[in-house]
């Protein structure tokens, strides 16, 4: 094989990098709809390194295309959104959502040429109160893929985003290591302290899961589970789906329907998109025996405002500038073992700690990250056969991520793995029938 595939490249999404052709490949959320009024202001949009520019049009077409004017250069997110698409202010040029140049006012009638002019532009789709983007190659784009939790009715999916100042996969590995769940976020919880028919007392009793995984069509999969003090086993599923998506067990499994794409802005910045079944059971609640909160586990955002610069969207207060809102005094009491009071930030605080992207070969990897080892070989096994010319995984056949579920729950007996998810799933509700999300 002419070109090298390694860990190492995985991080780097650039448009010539095997990753960033990979990925180019599927349909990638980019933004959510309500970003963009209907004639209102183009958004700066930065997704696997290209600096581009999305509008809703005065007829409600969303665009997608290069930030660059290709008569001059100047760029279109200063241009003016009119009902055909987007007028560029220098010469008064005007690009369609789908990049045809549709007019050419600074040029004699008898010379224009707009039908040969187009500025490069990416095919978009909307669903669940997002824009997803399509940066592929191919003449007919594939089917948008079938994550449950995207195939709702919209008014059903709840869905937030939140910005990362560090590679995308080291970000998504946060998600497949569930052995740091008993110390970053609940390394000062005492189990005497829970109520006895809350699951999460089982973490931290005991902080030492055991694992067992594998591949699957989706990408990978992994049970952490651990024997209770009265017999049981507590079981905790988790995926990996390609190309950068996962679930996480943050809720019972027969109806916890959520999916979380880490969207590489650029190699240094990345984009989460949570999507939620509104209706499901509620998550384990991080209270003590009295209903109250545990401390540290606080579960929100807390967005700055927005701004229209290449990363000013979708950030929260808490940043390695005021390193996390971290208080030393909380953590060295053992009120908070992390010291930061937020779930969500402590897992922040983490991967943006590493640097934009953390450097393999100083790693020591432990048996407690057989997930993430195997997640990274089975996306150098996929890249390298995609280079040799096999499809990606799921991109043609959006049904292989509605089989995937992640989520939590109590067996009576120790069984396997693949059979206690098999049985699992068998009995989980699906409010969207496959039939629905291959549609």
């Amino acid at each position: 094989m002419s070109e090298s595939v390694s860990t190492k490249s995985l991080p780097h999404v650039g448009p010539g990098t095997p990753m960033g052709r990979f990925m180019r490949e599927y349909w990638l959320p980019a933004l959510m709809s309500r970003e963009l009024e209907r004639g209102g202001a183009p958004v700066r949009l930065m997704l696997l390194g290209e600096k581009l520019v999305a509008f809703r049009d005065g007829k409600g077409a969303v665009g997608v295309i290069d930030e660059r004017c290709p008569h001059r250069g100047v760029s279109l997110f200063l241009g003016r959104n009119e009902d055909a698409g987007l007028r560029c202010i220098y010469h008064g040029w005007q690009f369609g959502a789908n990049g045809r140049c549709v007019d050419m006012p600074s040029v004699p009638a008898s010379q224009r040429f707009q039908g040969k002019v187009r500025v490069n532009s990416y095919r978009t789709a909307e669903r669940a109160g997002v824009v997803w983007v399509y940066m592929g190659q191919r003449t007919e784009a594939p089917p948008l893929p079938a994550f449950e939790a995207t195939v709702l009715p919209d008014a059903e999916v709840s869905v937030y985003c939140v910005q990362r100042e560090c590679n995308w996969l080291q970000v998504a590995e946060g998600d497949l290591d569930t052995s740091h769940f008993g110390f970053l976020h609940m390394g000062s919880v005492d189990p005497e302290d829970m109520a006895p028919d809350n699951l999460l007392r089982h973490t931290a009793e005991n902080r030492i899961p055991e694992f067992s995984m594998g591949d699957a069509p989706w990408g990978t999969s992994y049970a952490a589970f651990r024997g209770t003090t009265d017999g049981k086993t507590y079981w905790r599923f988790a995926n990996f789906l390609f190309p950068c998506w996962t679930q996480s067990p943050q809720g019972p499994f027969e109806d916890h329907i959520d999916a979380r794409a880490f969207v590489p802005m650029d190699d240094h910045h990345t984009m989460l998109f949570h999507f939620s079944w509104k209706r499901k059971s509620p998550a384990l609640r991080a209270v003590d025996k009295h209903g109250k909160q545990l401390p540290g586990l606080r579960n929100d955002n807390d967005f700055l405002p927005n701004t229209t610069d290449w990363f000013g969207r979708w950030r929260i207060r808490q940043s390695v500038e005021n390193d996390w809102e971290m208080s030393r005094s909380a953590q060295q009491d053992g009120t908070i073992y992390s010291g930061i009071d937020n779930l969500r930030v402590q897992d922040q605080a983490a991967v943006e700690s590493m640097g934009y992207i953390v450097d393999h070969n100083l790693e020591q990897l432990a048996p407690t990250d057989q997930m993430v080892a195997r997640t990274r070989r089975r996306l150098v096994k996929a890249v390298q056969a995609y280079l040799a010319g096999t499809a990606p995984p799921g991109v043609d056949d959006p049904a292989v991520f509605y089989a995937a579920r992640s989520g939590y729950f109590l067996t009576d007996s120790r069984v396997g793995w693949q059979e206690a998810y098999q049985e699992r799933m068998a009995q989980a509700l699906h409010p969207a029938p496959l039939a629905v999300a291959a549609e």
